[in-house]
């Protein structure tokens, strides 16, 4: 099991790669969401927003706070995995280990970034 702050790490690796893309991709291909990724096994959820411009700093969901239009949920080994090797976000989600609520809109632009 990884550690909190190795997740968010992990999820920092991840929302970099968005923010590090061309503009110009970033403009054609994300639109300006929330997002979340709960993981059970640490009982954390954490969030951030995706735009155009970039994401936003990865921090830990408070209470109260909104449900995020595009919601994952994974253990902490699998977000570690995804972040590692971007390719076993496919493989988890369709294994079941990755489970995503977003809406059929939201799905057809995430695929564009994997």
């Amino acid at each position: 099991m990884a550690t909190a702050e190795e997740c968010r790490a992990a999820l920092e690796s991840l929302t970099g790669r968005i923010s590090a893309m061309d503009a110009k991709d970033r403009q054609a291909h994300l639109l300006d969401r929330t997002l979340s990724c709960r993981v059970p096994d640490l009982g954390l959820t954490f969030v951030t927003r995706l735009s155009p411009g970039g994401a936003e700093p990865v921090r830990l969901a408070e209470n109260g706070t909104q449900p995020a239009q595009v919601r994952f949920t994974a253990d902490s080994d699998v977000v570690v995995a995804i972040a590692t090797d971007p390719g076993t976000f496919m493989r988890s989600w369709l294994t079941g280990r990755l489970k995503v609520q977003a809406s059929v809109f939201d799905l057809l632009h995430l695929r564009k970034l994997m």
